[in-house]
């Protein structure tokens, strides 16, 4: 269910709460409009967790660039708050034209992940992460799983590989990873290799 707040004291009440009690990290504002998401739940959490440090030690401790688990994603720095997203991970590489600003980050990210949840809005993101220059997007789908890989063709993100549990793994263009989908007891493992080490870590 929806809701639009048209009573501006409501509203500042409502978002002073959220702020207060920390509920807003991962909030966005979509061209004007405050968008107010869930907490993510714990699985979630996790593969934010274990895929950022997978690409930590991979990208940033090698020095290749700098991994975030999540930031505030902006398409204009003179007037950020208006329109920004947060994806879940996000890795800048050092010739990436992105820029970091302290509270939020310009430009578009070699890669970002985004992490599907319950009543998730991701597909109404993609025109903007294809407007800021995301070089490439990851979505996680966990219902049922599986992973798509978009990547920035000619002012757009098609979709370029997916991956299905016990499928063939994807390749990025712009990391030097795999990812696939493998079998797990509790739920599907995504396997992530480095292909310049042949280096495995299990999400």
């Amino acid at each position: 269910m929806a809701m639009l707040v048209a009573d501006a004291l409501t509203e500042n009440e409502l978002l002073k709460l959220r702020r207060d009690q920390e509920l807003d990290r991962f909030d966005e504002v979509w061209e004007g409009m405050y968008v107010m998401h869930a907490l993510p739940n714990d699985e979630h959490q996790q593969i934010v967790n274990r895929l950022s440090l997978a690409l930590t030690l991979w990208i940033e401790d090698t020095g290749l660039g700098q991994v975030r688990p999540g930031v505030n994603l902006a398409s204009d720095a003179s007037n950020w708050e208006h329109d920004y997203r947060c994806p879940d991970v996000v890795v800048f590489l050092n010739d990436s034209p992105s820029e970091c600003h302290g509270a939020f980050w310009t430009g578009g990210p070699d890669l970002a992940v985004e992490i599907l949840s319950p009543r998730d809005q991701t597909p109404s993101k993609i025109d903007f992460y294809t407007k800021v220059g995301v070089r490439e997007l990851l979505i996680i789908d966990r219902d049922p799983w599986r992973l798509e890989l978009r990547r920035l063709d000619a002012g757009a993100l098609p979709v370029v590989a997916v991956g299905e549990t016990g499928g063939e793994p994807i390749e990025s263009e712009s990391l030097p990873i795999t990812l696939q989908l493998a079998p797990g007891e509790q739920r599907p493992q995504i396997v992530v290799r480095h292909t310049q080490s042949d280096q495995s870590w299990v999400v």
